[in-house]
């Protein structure tokens, strides 16, 4: 299992029929994650590695005024993520240290609405995948036991939403591409199926 904080860097462009381009700045929204991993590692003296998969539901919302139209507010939300990881680590007794990096994939909701009635003029929630790149110490502290600390970062790259996400305005009329990224930082408690290890390298991971 895993919890910690999140940060979901969200960066709007308006794209109007004619082919212009609007950039209206970026959204950092950020808040609570939870969830839980599972995967398998192998060790060959103090080199460890191994493959994961990690699953969290998240909260990172903000809600902010358009720079271009001060009269729309944007709101963008990562309601859960999920990582698919290969790792390589290098363990000292009961400490190990690892980097990993594979696909991530976020679920989001991006709204448009009128700043100040509120009223919501467009909504759609989309699937994106991306990459992701992170690293983690953990500590064993008792038979098959383990916590740690890990960071990642997500890249999601840039997204045109489909034609039913348009924004209401003479202004800034037609597809939005929004870029993501996300940062990540969580406390980690494993449990490894198994015996313990033996001298000279200790806890088997």
């Amino acid at each position: 299992m895993n919890g910690g904080w999140g940060q979901a860097q969200n960066c709007w462009s308006f794209l109007t029929p004619t082919g212009d381009t609007f950039a209206d700045r970026c959204t950092n929204a950020s808040g609570g994650v939870f969830g839980g991993q599972l995967g398998y590692r192998w060790q060959s003296a103090n080199w460890v590695f191994g493959v994961e998969a990690q699953g969290d539901w998240a909260d990172l919302s903000r809600t902010r005024v358009s720079v271009i139209d001060p009269t729309l507010s944007t709101t963008s939300k990562v309601d859960a993520f999920g990582l698919f990881t290969g790792q390589t680590g290098y363990a000292w007794n009961n400490v190990l240290w690892y980097v990993k990096g594979g696909a991530a994939v976020t679920s989001n909701r991006f709204t448009t609405f009128d700043a100040l009635p509120g009223v919501g003029l467009a909504s759609l929630s989309t699937t994106r995948w991306g990459g992701a790149l992170g690293t983690g110490i953990e500590v064993g502290f008792a038979p098959n036991w383990s916590v740690g600390v890990e960071y990642d970062h997500l890249f999601m790259g840039s997204n045109n939403v489909n034609n039913s996400f348009l924004v209401v305005t003479p202004l800034v009329a037609g597809v939005n591409s929004i870029r993501e990224d996300v940062d990540l930082v969580t406390i980690r408690l494993n449990y490894r199926f198994g015996g313990w290890g033996v001298p000279p390298v200790g806890a088997r991971w």
